[in-house]
Order: C-alpha cells, then structure tokens, then sequence
C-alpha cells in the first residue's frame, strides 16, 4: 500500500477499480485548512486522463507493471503482431494501443511493451531510432535563413521536420520522445 504522500511522477497504482499512472502532482498546504494532493492521473489500459484531489492519508494499492523487450513482427489488417524472443510467443495489439509508437518502429525492431497482471497496455520504441528518409523536396541554394527546415517521410511513412541539407536516401537519427530530428547518420 501506499499513501497520497508517496505518490510520485510515474507511479502506478489501483484506483476505483482501474490503474493509473501519475502524469504531474503537486503537494499544496493552504494557509488554513489541511493539505492535500492535487493529481493528474492517466488510465494505463485506457489511455484516458482526469485530475483528482487526494487526502495525504489515502490508501491506494501500488500496480506492478511488467516490461519485457518485443520484437515487431508485421501488421495483418488493424493488428499488429509482436514476439518475445525468449518464447517466442506471439501478441496481437489493435492499431489505437500501438499508433504513436508504431511512427518510429520497422518490422523486426525491438520495442518495450508494457503488462499489468499479463496484459498488454503500451508499446514503447527506443528513445533514439535511426530512419532512411524516402520522400522529400530538396533543399534551395540561398534558402539558408537561420535553422530552416522542411518536411521529410521516412520509411516507417512519419513525417519529420530536418534541415535543408538533408536529401532522400539519408539516414536520420530521431529522439522518440520528442519526435524531433537529432542528427544526420
């Protein structure tokens, strides 16, 4: 068990019958009355968010969450299929639980997906991938003003603003994170 007081940014846990995860919290002590906690939570098996007040002496019991590294196999339809290259055992994910990630992940790359009580919620790409860009217009001589970019489809079909200087058939490196362009491979 755990208490309000304990909750932390990432922390996973039971309430009203679902889990959550803390997406920001902040502890508050007014000048009259008694502290509380104001929270916003994200439904790990949703993906839906609400914020809630708590009292410090609330009880929750803290989720085990279960990550284990898979392997993207292909897409059949609006499901996609993983391996875990330990057993290899196959899990099908619908389209809506894996799309974000699915921008920056090609078939036989490696992916985190995460379980509650062995069920899949979320699929993670690594923080850092690196994609060959296959539509792009080139860059105009002149067309040089301070940090200009445009846009770039690489294979996984994502668009990505980069520099002018990068061309079709480059390979980019991108941080997942943020989906921001890093550096030319």
């Amino acid at each position: 068990m755990i208490s309000a007081n304990d909750l932390r940014k990432g922390t996973t846990f039971v309430y009203e019958g679902d889990v959550y995860e803390i997406i920001d919290f902040q502890h508050v002590k007014p000048g009259k009355g008694a502290a509380f906690v104001r929270s916003k939570i994200r439904s790990v098996m949703s993906g839906g968010s609400k914020e809630v007040t708590f009292n410090p002496n609330d009880k929750f019991e803290e989720a085990r969450i279960e990550t284990r590294e898979m392997q993207f196999l292909y897409k059949d339809g609006n499901l996609y299929y993983f391996m875990d290259p330990e057993s290899y055992e196959q899990i099908p994910l619908e389209e809506s639980m894996v799309e974000e990630a699915m921008k920056y992940v090609r078939e036989s790359d490696s992916v985190t997906m995460r379980f509650y009580q062995n069920k899949p919620f979320s699929v993670a790409p690594p923080n850092f991938v690196e994609l060959e860009v296959t539509q792009t217009e080139p860059g105009v001589a002149g067309n040089t003003a301070t940090n200009a970019n445009k846009p770039a489809t690489v294979e996984t079909g994502a668009t990505f603003d980069v520099p002018l200087f990068v061309n079709i058939g480059d390979v980019i490196k991108i941080d997942t994170r943020s989906g921001e362009y890093l550096s030319r491979v």
